[in-house]
């Protein structure tokens, strides 16, 4: 492969395009500021106006979350799995019925596996911009997401409404539902109830990972994060890796997965029959199945880098409690 063509395969930071209506949220106050990003496939954006940079999907999705200090991200609730890792700043996650049965506090390089079929929201509390990567189950993510009943009514006070196809209309523009589709309609009672309400002493020990620890664990070898046999044992049709500095990584290695190496630290160096490309915090690279590479950090100093890779597992649910 020419370097040209291995360039188009990796999506660069600072080229990320936002879309700034892509959720039922994004008029309400406390939320309207966020932005987001969908990388690599569909992603679950309900808005036509969401950018996505490489549209082959390796069995998941790649997307991203930028949102100034004090915004928020409403209660959600999503069929397959979302993981999250915290690319800048500091992060408040909470969840629940009411966003207040528990919640956990991320900082940079640390994973969260958030349980599916459970509320959950986000808020950055740092004092600059922060960005949050997410890993969504699936080819196909759209659909997958359940708002809290309060949230569908707040958005429709601030002229946001959510068709039940999964397509947001934005009556501040005019826009309107065609005369046979109807809005998409709440959670009921009975349904609301079938959904988690752990305690953060039920998730945080089980579906966390830090990154000071995978530091630690990662001396010699790369750490399996989540998978069959990984620190959060999940099998969400995808599987996480973590490389840093320390680890010693097999060179001209090659798998029949789909790779997408995510940086959060440091510069690397990935190298192959054809050329070599360095990828920076913020980049995603997606390795095509059978490609042979070597990867290593570009420069010396601290690094770390998520590697996700499709499993043949299909994009089941991540279940509380953890089996």
């Amino acid at each position: 492969m020419t370097p040209l063509a291995f360039e188009k395969r990796i999506v660069r930071y600072g080229d990320l395009i936002p879309c700034k209506t892509a959720f039922i949220d994004a008029h309400t106050p406390g939320s309207d500021k966020k932005e987001n990003f969908t990388i690599i496939g569909g992603g679950v954006s309900e808005s036509p106006d969401q950018h996505v940079h490489i549209k082959e999907t390796p069995g998941f999705n790649i997307g991203a979350a930028g949102q100034p200090p004090g915004c928020r991200n409403s209660l959600h609730s999503h069929h397959t799995a979302e993981v999250f890792f915290v690319l800048k700043g500091t992060w408040r996650f909470f969840w629940g019925r009411y966003g207040t049965a528990g919640e956990v506090v991320l900082e940079e390089g640390d994973l969260f596996n958030i349980p599916t079929d459970m509320f959950r929201g986000f808020e950055n509390i740092g004092s600059d911009y922060g960005m949050i990567m997410a890993i969504l189950g699936g080819d196909d993510a759209g659909g997958g997401v359940v708002w809290a009943p309060e949230v569908i009514r707040d958005a429709s006070n601030h002229g946001l409404v959510l068709a039940s196809t999964g397509v947001l209309y934005d009556t501040k523009k005019g826009e309107q539902l065609p005369a046979d589709v109807a809005p998409m309609e709440p959670l009921n009672d009975i349904e609301l109830d079938k959904l988690g309400n752990p305690t953060t002493d039920d998730v945080v020990p089980h579906y966390v990972a830090r990154y000071r620890q995978l530091c630690q664990a990662s001396v010699d070898a790369s750490v399996s994060v989540i998978g069959i046999n990984g620190l959060i044992k999940d099998r969400p049709g995808f599987e996480i890796d973590f490389v840093s500095q320390l680890s010693t990584i097999p060179q001209n290695y090659t798998t029949a997965r789909h790779e997408i190496l995510m940086p959060f630290r440091g510069h690397w160096r990935i190298d192959w029959d054809g050329g070599s490309a360095v990828i920076n915090p913020g980049d995603t690279c997606a390795v095509p199945p059978g490609m042979s590479r070597s990867l290593y950090p570009a420069m010396p100093g601290e690094s770390g880098l998520y590697r996700v890779r499709n499993t043949d597992d299909p994009a089941g649910p991540t279940q509380l409690p953890l089996d």
